[in-house]
């Protein structure tokens, strides 16, 4: 819930701030809860300060940053297969920023969970694996068991979805 002059952090920059006001449709509003569709005015904090992807949260327990996690994937599309060092763009809640596959744990059963192969060299379309990913610069992410809304992305890039996948752990976060 945030209602006007909470103190509020904004992730990953570590901005912070406090709520001047909260509105919806030109109404002022008491407060707002997850899901509500509103605008609100900060004080302390520039616009400049603030872009998309970011996320507002409590000082005292702020948006968790990450520096690299791994993730469970379905490789949904691509022309050959996927490498380790391969760098599509992911889009994750608001946020789009370009990260790399770094690593290929092991490629998994996507219904059963069990792992098929260790290490695998390479990924192709229908395959389902666990990777580890690193952004290319510090992003705002959740587990997806913690916070579904905040653990979901796909990977795109020459203008489709190579990939969807879920956020299993935070391996490396950004403290500011």
């Amino acid at each position: 819930t945030m209602k006007p002059n909470d103190k509020i952090i904004v992730m990953p920059s570590g901005s912070t701030g406090e709520v001047k006001s909260i509105e919806t449709h030109h109404q002022e509003m008491p407060s707002a809860s997850a899901g509500d569709n509103i605008g609100f005015n900060l004080r302390g904090i520039e616009k400049k300060d603030i872009k998309r992807g970011d996320v507002l949260g409590h000082p005292d327990n702020p948006p968790k940053v990450a520096t690299e996690f791994r993730a469970q994937i379905i490789v949904i599309h691509h022309p050959t297969a996927l490498a380790p060092g391969y760098t599509p763009v992911m889009h994750c809640h608001t946020a789009q920023v370009a990260a790399t596959i770094t690593a290929f744990e092991s490629k998994i059963n996507p219904a059963t969970g069990a792992t098929e192969e260790e290490n695998p060299k390479f990924l192709k379309v229908g395959d389902s694996a666990i990777v580890r990913i690193t952004p290319v610069r510090p992003t705002c992410i959740e587990t997806f068991e913690e916070f579904p809304e905040m653990g979901r992305f796909a990977l795109r890039d020459m203008g489709a979805t190579i990939a969807a996948g879920i956020v299993k752990e935070i391996t490396q976060e950004h403290k500011i």
